[in-house]
């Protein structure tokens, strides 16, 4: 049987698994004025809770990706979501700030796979021209998770309570490996489901040749001697923190300044990530389109991630000066995760315009391991900030990563192209 268009069958399970990746992630953050009070924490303690999952996290992008080239895609996919499945069911059982702390720290392990997977899976499955847009559908399940997680996990927080909501949960990811298994066969060239014409189509515009798929990766000492590696690895530095602020405070700014329990923060949180999910399908396809127009891999990149930029800080701008209202502040920062997400699909994608084969996951998982780190400095700064002072410096400072992030692939990269 030939199944047609396989590689976008592909990519969605992808995009479904990470839509169940921030469903999962999420559930924690929206139920927290609720399992709060239930457990008497903190803020100081969700801060401490979301930075052992961030820790996790951050070992976890090294380990998936190094995972990733050493056993594929699509083993490396079944070992991350079972692991982080199993792990959000497990939150039913936690008891304070040691037993939430040790599940988050399973649940960063199991879900950090699924972004150097991602990124490993694009370049097996699509051809150079695109990779972008194929990123794009990957990011934008990220959004639709964070669209759909509020109003779903408040819908069944009020049926079932906090703690049978992560056991539900937990099934999702779960019941996700099947399909996964069954059409996730072998690598394009040798799946036995795929057309003649998608196999020439993706292999003719893949700049991979067979024998050196088969040589090892590099060495991670290798991969950052190049200058250009550095191009990903400081851009994520700067530029994580933005997405992880409103992913993991938002609802915690909502109960703060607004005073919203969980339903209110299930009816508002979900707002911004619609601006995400176009943001991600819009920045692959921006760049994708540049270069079917003849510009360069390095003028279709960098033109893309200037663009995105802009939009970001004119929207953390107007967060700063211009959201006074509930409503005002979701919608000004669905504009600032729409900038973000036309941004970082187009540097997620980096690695593959960079490296072949087995090093492609390595760097993919090293720049998601620098992003994290600084997405950890910032959690432990926003509480003291914000009882001491207000948001305001908050947004301030994620405002000037903006372009530093920019600055840095223009610095590191003079052309981004293939060198190894």
């Amino acid at each position: 049987m030939k199944m047609k268009g396989l590689r976008w069958w592909i990519i969605g399970l992808v995009c479904l698994a990470t839509i169940i990746n921030y469903i999962d992630r999420s559930a924690l953050a929206i139920m927290w004025p609720d399992i709060s009070e239930d457990l008497g924490m903190d803020k100081n303690d969700y801060a401490l809770i979301l930075n052992v999952f961030l820790v996790a996290y951050a070992v976890g992008q090294s380990l998936s990706g190094k995972m990733f080239d050493k056993i594929g895609t699509r083993f490396g996919f079944i070992v991350s979501i079972t692991v982080w499945g199993i792990a959000t069911a497990l939150h039913a059982f936690a008891r304070g700030v040691l037993s939430f702390s040790v599940f988050r720290v399973l649940l960063g392990l199991g879900e950090a796979g699924n972004w150097p997977g991602a990124v490993k899976s694009n370049a097996e499955w699509f051809p150079v021209k695109e990779r972008a847009l194929a990123q794009g559908i990957f990011n934008s399940g990220a959004a639709m998770g964070s669209i759909v997680a509020p109003p779903v996990i408040a819908i069944v927080w009020l049926a079932i309570g906090w703690k049978m909501t992560f056991v539900l949960l937990g099934l999702l990811g779960l019941l996700w490996v099947i399909p996964w298994f069954i059409i996730n066969k072998a690598v394009p060239s040798k799946h036995p489901w795929i057309s003649e014409e998608e196999k020439k189509h993706i292999l003719a515009g893949i700049e991979e040749k067979d024998e050196d798929a088969k040589k090892p990766g590099l060495s991670m000492s290798a991969i950052v001697s190049h200058k250009e590696s550095w191009a990903v690895l400081v851009s994520r530095f700067f530029i994580e923190p933005i997405w992880w602020l409103f992913v993991g405070w938002m609802p915690i700014y909502l109960a703060d300044v607004y005073g919203f329990n969980v339903k209110e923060i299930g009816f508002f949180a979900w707002v911004p990530y619609v601006g995400a999910a176009l943001g991600s399908l819009s920045g692959g396809y921006f760049s994708g389109k540049l270069m079917i127009g003849g510009a360069s891999v390095d003028k279709a990149r960098k033109k893309t991630v200037l663009t995105g930029c802009v939009i970001m800080f004119l929207g953390l701008i107007a967060t700063i000066l211009y959201a006074n209202t509930p409503l005002k502040f979701v919608v000004i920062v669905a504009f600032v995760l729409y900038g973000f997400q036309f941004v970082i699909s187009n540097i997620q994608t980096i690695p593959s315009d960079l490296f072949s084969g087995k090093s492609v996951g390595s760097l993919a998982g090293l720049g998601g391991t620098v992003g994290i780190f600084s997405v950890i400095i910032m959690n432990f700064l926003v509480p003291v900030i914000t009882e001491t002072y207000s948001y305001t410096p908050v947004f301030v400072m994620i405002a000037v990563f903006v372009p530093l992030c920019y600055l840095s692939i223009l610095f590191f990269a003079k052309e981004i192209k293939p060198i190894g």
